[in-house]
């Protein structure tokens, strides 16, 4: 235990964002500055017995079987063409308005990142759906990019979340309440995004041209056909949240109908099945080494008493609340900027955490707040993730001007994550209600 230090931990900080930075995998860079750290802090073999230890634990949690099954789910929809429909339905309903299409490409990134969990996965499905629709009808490159940029930030705010799922499991809170907590910051977050793209509309009209109606015909065909969607992710996310089954439970529920509504619209077969298998695999293996090397780093921090050091320094300056959040906040809005989202939760959860709790915040709050700023840091130029996936969809378009498209929803994230701090019942009413 000679090596047990602050001064320890912090070196094994300073690797990992070296490693990182270098692009070694995180689920690689956690695990082996984790393991490497025990081993100088505890010796070789407790190191070991300790890292297989985590290993074993964290892949026979049951909650984890949450994971994989979500993830099917959303690869089953994919194959029924859950995004245009919804893209669609959502035009259809409000695209003869002024910004109408933007509007659209918002609601149909809150439906499909309800359905995926994946941000970049959001931005990239309903990008390759709408931009096109939004370029072709005189829509400015700035705006229609913008906003399904930020909208889709929305994947990981709505559940079930991929990321709130990982937070639960670090910090082993309730994913059940995380996903209710998330509510109503996710649709307040959509909500925000909506009057940004009213405002832009208002003082530019040119940006935005007013499209043709669609008639009450057309409008009750394409809302027949996400229909069966809607009513499952109903039944799905109201029983977690009402309390009738466990988010595992939620996601066998899920994913059987998934499977039911992708055989109904005739587009079940051995390809589509096998694709969805083994996506669901590669992705959910990615993310089991990701989460047992993020445990095994957050033992090391631990013994080192690098988390208790910084607590006290903090507890020390007697900032109180806000200012300590706001503190927080600006660190994890700098480390957004450079690092990826998950890496970002990561890292950060064990050293925060007990800061925030010490100011008498609660661990399924900071889920919300650090899954907040995490997906800021995705529409962050200059290294926003979501800004390269929608320049990877529309390739004609400069990142500059993809830059500029997504300022004023930046704007907004950074309003709302305020809030957030100032009113932190905005996660923490609704689970109270269901006596969660």
């Amino acid at each position: 235990m000679i090596f047990a230090t602050p001064e320890t931990g912090l070196i094994g900080l300073v690797l990992l964002f070296a490693m990182l930075l270098a692009g070694v995998p995180i689920g690689v860079s956690l695990g082996l500055v984790g393991i490497g750290g025990l081993v100088v802090a505890l010796g070789p073999e407790a190191a070991l017995v300790k890292a297989g230890v985590v290993a074993v634990e964290t892949l026979t949690r049951y909650e984890l079987g949450t994971l994989p099954l979500f993830m099917l789910m959303a690869h089953l929809f994919f194959s029924a063409n859950a995004s245009r429909d919804l893209f669609d339905a959502a035009a259809k309903m409000i695209g003869h308005r002024r910004g109408g299409l933007a509007y659209a490409s918002i609601g149909g990134c809150a439906g499909f990142g309800s359905i995926n969990g994946s941000s970049l996965a959001t931005a990239a499905t309903i990008g390759l759906v709408a931009l096109p629709e939004m370029r072709q009808r005189g829509y400015s490159d700035a705006l229609a990019t913008g906003t399904v940029a930020a909208g889709g930030t929305l994947g990981q705010m709505l559940p079930p979340s991929g990321a709130l799922i990982v937070y639960g499991i670090i910090a082993e809170q309730s994913i059940g309440k995380l996903f209710t907590a998330t509510l109503i910051p996710g649709i307040s977050q959509m909500l925000f995004y909506c009057l940004v793209v009213w405002l832009l509309v208002r003082w530019r009209p040119s940006i935005a041209p007013v499209g043709e109606r669609a008639s009450w015909a057309e409008r009750g065909r394409a809302l027949l056909r996400i229909a069966d969607m809607l009513l499952l992710l109903a039944i799905v996310l109201g029983g977690i949240v009402l309390g009738w089954f466990s988010p595992s439970e939620a996601s066998s529920i899920g994913t059987a109908g998934a499977l039911a509504i992708t055989a109904w619209r005739r587009r079940l077969n051995r390809d589509v099945l096998f694709r969805a298998f083994a996506e669901t695999l590669r992705t959910s293996g990615l993310i089991f080494l990701v989460i047992i090397g993020a445990i095994i780093f957050s033992v090391f921090i631990s013994v080192t008493g690098l988390t208790d050091a910084v607590g006290q320094a903090v507890t020390a300056m007697d900032m109180g609340t806000i200012p300590t959040l706001l503190v927080v906040a600006g660190l994890l809005l700098l480390l957004g900027s450079v690092l990826d989202g998950l890496a970002l939760m990561l890292l950060t959860t064990p050293i925060l955490l007990p800061i925030v709790e010490g100011v008498g915040m609660s661990p399924i709050w900071f889920g919300i707040f650090i899954t907040r700023a995490m997906e800021i840091g995705f529409v962050h130029p200059p290294l926003g993730m979501n800004l390269y996936v929608i320049q990877g969809v529309a390739k004609d378009v400069p990142l500059g001007r993809i830059f500029r498209g997504v300022l004023p929803f930046l704007g907004s994230d950074l309003i709302h994550l305020l809030l957030l701090i100032l009113f932190p019942a905005m996660a923490l009413w609704l689970p109270t209600v269901f006596g969660q």
